[in-house]
């Protein structure tokens, strides 16, 4: 499938520009190959340069301010040269996509309302012209489908996927904004959390995934929210048993949740794995663990603090 951006001819310079994508599909990580095609009019166009661009739509960090369309990664993919009256030029690129790129793709399907263009930009003197947006696909990377993958088997129900403009206190990211993958809690959790948020933060070794738990008692005006935080490395990422893994994960974070709001009356802690009957399992190996903040005033909120794993 081949999907193309064109932009209308510039007023002035007659220029058109058209961005092909030969395969729009990619996941964070990966190059995105394609062409840019420089058309002139009637007379010579000098070009300063030509960018491509990762543009989204993101939610501020004040929720009171609309979502506003950004573009959170450039790459020159060529510098100044002369497109001759009536020719065209072809700039190839093989634009490599930063691992934190947002997954807008789960299981084949565009996941909720998340979507993903590919801009061109072309400088021709002191004006510029953007060609149209081409849709880009991205598809998870294999640790995080096998975390999506799991989740689904343990019940978990989509619930919201948005990216929010902003970093994340005491996490090393490359991107200036975050993507949150929202879930209602399937039953066998149910109790101790209502809601559950995950983020990832992806690099060349491996994922660090943010679990961000909520549990809301709406008729009382009552919220507590806690954060934990684990790491997966690719390598070998296969031979994992990830329903056990996530399932450890869980009662972990939920665990620490409720102690962190142990003098309420809904914070039973889960002493048993909800998926199978075992024992529960460390949910990561040791040594492996980021830390963590429940319920403190980091970027989970709410009253009580912890220790991570």
């Amino acid at each position: 499938m081949r999907l193309t951006g064109v932009s209308p001819e510039s007023g002035w310079t007659g220029l058109s520009v058209r961005t092909t994508l030969p395969n729009p599909s990619t996941r964070p990580g990966l190059r995105l190959p394609g062409r840019v095609t420089l058309r002139a009019g009637r007379d010579d166009v000098p070009i300063r340069h030509v960018r491509l661009g990762l543009v989204s739509q993101v939610e501020p960090e004040d929720p009171g301010v609309p979502r506003r369309l950004v573009q959170f990664h450039d790459v020159p993919v060529a510098g100044a040269f002369v497109v001759p009256a009536g020719r065209r030029r072809a700039v190839d690129f093989a634009l490599p996509l930063p691992w934190e790129t947002p997954v807008t793709m789960l299981g084949g399907v565009p996941l909720l309302s998340l979507r993903t263009g590919l801009r061109t930009e072309v400088a021709v003197d002191v004006d510029l012209d953007q060609g149209s947006m081409v849709p880009v696909f991205v598809h998870p990377l294999p640790t995080q489908q096998h975390v999506l993958a799991a989740l689904d088997t343990l019940g978990f129900s989509p619930r919201h996927a948005g990216l929010v403009w902003g970093r994340l206190p005491g996490v090393e990211q490359a991107l200036p904004l975050h993507q949150r993958l929202g879930w209602w809690v399937a039953p066998l959790y149910a109790g101790p959390i209502t809601e559950l948020e995950v983020i990832f933060v992806a690099n060349a070794a491996g994922l660090e995934v943010i679990l961000w738990a909520d549990r809301r008692l709406s008729l009382a005006g009552v919220t507590h929210q806690s954060i934990s935080r684990f790491r997966v490395w690719h390598a070998g990422a296969d031979r994992a048993d990830w329903v056990a893994v996530v399932d450890g994960w869980l009662r972990h974070a939920i665990n620490r949740h409720a102690a962190a709001a142990a003098h309420s009356d809904w914070s039973a802690q889960v002493t048993e794995s909800a998926h199978v009957s075992r024992p529960p399992d460390e949910p990561v190996r040791p040594g492996y663990g980021l830390g963590g903040t429940a319920g403190g005033s980091g970027i989970g909120g709410g009253g009580g603090g912890g220790d991570g794993t």
